[in-house]
């Protein structure tokens, strides 16, 4: 009997010592783990509990000080706090999946072969379709309602361009919104040629003919919607934010998340009409769960893809034509002072120089200097050289998308000449306004990869690595600072820093682990770098190869 007890005696010991270790509900251990604390700590493990971060250190520490039923050894693995997209569509992306994916064709003859193949394949009123891209294609002018309506001369069609700011509707579409040649409306045009409709829609111009579009059903809704997520999930997005929704489709989400349906960190901007702001403006800063709203989105300009897109100069392949702005400039201050006295956050889409000095003046005059307001530009995409300290005078934050910069590239000269092209995608020079500068894909318009809109950022390359040196290069990002984008910035532009966007104590315990370590893999293998797994609140949602 007394030969044994010391075995006794070291197992009592062991289940005491066992037994004193603080309880999780998970410890990840043996990893790379790219807190993005103040001093962008780096640490082995990390324990969390409760859907939060418990604690982070060495393996030895979070081993011996903590106990939990769930584990995971990293194995070296690269992990970093969960990708945060400062400006996205989900509804808008949800929505696309329903439709004809028009990216990538090379030419109109294309786009239609897909468009008559989708149709082929289900029973609708509309055919619905985008993201197609004349710039991509050999004969780079727009198309027009020729072929559609050759295809389709009863059933409605209308085709979005990838940036939303320009559509191609048939006839069959422009009679159902009762269109005629000749029509105006304020912040857009019905394109003609001798006097006749081509079908070629520009920004407000779209709307008569969308809002003719069917209502899809709930059910058709909500499916969408969890395949979207499961779409953000594999990308490593864990949060976005949805740049204009209106006050049902904000309330279809709150009510998914809680049911436990969906999942994502939500930050919703309202869309600018009466209904939507009155709302916002009644009820305050609305939070429910992971959902959030604060802000109304508005819409300076058009696209430069379009020449929609406002410039203090002629476009320099369209003399005699600067491009126009949606609204008024008394629209937008009465809004802005609205806005103001009940706290809610502005933001506007802004892409040419005109369109964003107009709406730097306006914030101006309202935020008066410094502030924590958070009041944003979304793109910022042409800044006159003059206007780049409006925003660091004013802290006002530039929301950019480095892919638009990379997709832009090859044409973007030909709208704007050599010298406003200097001052076009000019993220190094708006980050140093504020001292930072949230990310954001713009997907559906761009990939909803945010790894593409970190390699795009860091070497200012497309993803098959042209051009050599990158598009003007000076205005690159560190892989820090590009890391920084498209997770804490954005929660910091979304008032939500808080509580995300990083891996600290106390703070959401959403993360990503990558198959290669972003911050040190060679430049040219980031694109192709994988999602792993991807936790929200601490639990394990997107796994490779499940």
């Amino acid at each position: 009997m007394p030969k044994r007890l010391p075995l006794c005696l070291a197992a009592l010991l062991a289940f005491t010592a066992c037994s004193r270790r603080e309880k999780a509900d998970l410890i990840v251990h043996h990893a790379h783990i790219y807190t993005l604390d103040s001093a962008n700590t780096v640490v082995q493990a990390m324990a969390v509990k409760d859907g939060k971060v418990l604690a982070t250190g060495t393996n030895e520490f979070i081993q011996g000080h903590y106990s939990a039923a769930a584990e995971r050894n990293a194995a070296g693995a690269a992990i970093y706090p969960g990708f945060n997209d400062a400006h996205a569509h989900f509804m808008g992306y949800a929505a696309s999946l329903r439709t004809v994916d028009l990216r990538g064709t090379k030419s109109w003859e294309e786009a239609l072969e897909s468009v008559k193949a989708f149709a082929a394949t289900r029973r609708s009123a509309w055919v619905l379709g985008g993201g197609w891209d004349q710039n991509d294609w050999e004969q780079r002018a727009f198309p027009d309602k020729t072929g559609l309506d050759s295809l389709f001369p009863n059933t409605p069609v209308l085709l979005r361009r990838i940036d939303g700011h320009a559509a191609l509707a048939n006839q069959a579409a422009l009679n159902a919104a009762g269109i005629q040649p000749g029509q105006t409306i304020t912040g857009g045009t019905f394109e003609t040629k001798n006097g006749q409709l081509t079908g070629l829609l520009v920004d407000n111009a779209i709307d008569p003919v969308a809002d003719k579009i069917p209502d899809p059903s709930l059910p058709e809704l909500e499916e969408s919607l969890l395949k979207a997520e499961a779409n953000c999930l594999a990308a490593g997005i864990t949060s976005l934010t949805d740049c204009g929704l209106s006050v049902p489709d904000m309330q279809l989400l709150d009510s998914l998340l809680k049911q436990g349906r969906l999942h994502l960190g939500l930050n919703v901007m309202l869309s600018d009409n009466e209904q939507n702001i009155s709302w916002l403006v009644k009820n305050g800063p609305y939070r429910s769960g992971r959902l959030q709203v604060r802000s109304v989105k508005f819409y300076g300009d058009g696209a430069l893809g379009s020449r929609g897109a406002c410039l203090l100069h002629d476009y320099s392949d369209k003399p005699g034509w600067k491009g126009f702005m949606l609204k008024d400039r008394a629209y937008f201050e009465q809004q802005a002072a609205r806005l103001a006295e009940a706290g809610i956050q502005m933001c506007t889409h802004a892409i040419g120089d005109s369109a964003n000095r107009e709406i730097l003046r306006i914030y101006a005059a309202v935020l008066k200097g410094k502030n924590d307001q958070r009041w944003r530009i979304e793109h910022a995409q042409v800044i006159d050289p003059a206007d780049f300290g409006r925003f660091g005078e004013n802290s006002i934050v530039p929301s950019v998308q480095p892919t638009h910069a990379t997709s832009d590239m090859y044409w973007a000269g030909e709208r704007l000449g050599a010298q406003r092209l200097r001052h076009a995608y000019a993220y190094r020079q708006l980050l140093e306004q504020n001292g930072w500068l949230p990310l954001g894909t713009d997907f559906p318009v761009e990939s909803i990869n945010p790894l593409f809109t970190f390699y795009a950022a860091v070497a200012r390359k497309d993803n098959s690595g042209y051009p050599q040196g990158g598009f003007q290069p000076e205005n690159a990002l560190t892989r820090e600072a590009a890391l920084r984008g498209i997770t804490l910035w954005p929660a910091a532009a979304a008032f939500e820093e808080a509580g995300k966007g990083s891996l600290e104590p106390g703070k959401a315990a959403d993360f990503v682990i990558t198959s290669e370590d972003l911050m040190l893999a060679p430049e040219d293998k980031i694109p192709a770098i994988k999602i792993l797994a991807t936790y929200i609140y601490g639990k394990a949602l997107y796994e490779a190869g499940r």
